[in-house]
């Protein structure tokens, strides 16, 4: 049987901090990920692989990726969970700020489906996790661009 790989996002705490030691814990080859090095130290420590990788950059995606292949051959899994909250009223979150969000939230698990994807089709295996919230079901006062960023990978990962 060939080993497991799995590359995860959003590394530095909670949810993606949590899902690569129960990756490695299941005996996984873990490469977790964050813009940050210094906040994943620990888990490089724990025995994953950590690499710097900020999902809004392609040339950081291809850099990791092919790191990935040329070290594993391999991506068994992608774990997208790198994102986070722009909140307010709608009509008060500048452009900025909403593009940023769903620069993170959506198009950075875009880049990276696109990235793994055909390596995986190669394989005839593998499995893409978009961590995503009921905030993507179900809307709140003030989290409307959070909300919308949800939806839109919902509805990717549906399709």
């Amino acid at each position: 049987m060939q080993p497991k790989t799995v590359l995860i996002t959003g590394c530095s705490s909670g949810i993606g901090r949590a899902t690569a030691l129960a990756f490695a814990d299941e005996g996984w080859t873990v490469y977790a990920t964050a813009r940050d090095p210094a906040d994943i130290e620990t888990l490089a420590d724990a025995g994953c692989e950590t690499a710097a990788l900020d999902v809004t950059d392609d040339a950081d995606i291809d850099r990791v990726v092919n790191r990935i292949l040329d070290e594993e051959g391999v991506i068994s899994c992608l774990v997208n969970n790198a994102g986070y909250g722009q909140f307010g009223p709608v009509e008060d979150v500048p452009m900025d700020k909403v593009e940023q969000q769903y620069e993170v939230n959506v198009y950075g698990p875009h880049r990276l489906i696109k990235a793994v994807l055909p390596h995986m089709r190669r394989e005839e295996d593998g499995t893409i996790i978009n961590v995503s919230s009921v905030a993507g079901r179900v809307s709140f006062p003030g989290g409307g661009v959070y909300c919308g960023s949800k939806a839109a990978i919902e509805a990717m990962s549906d399709a």
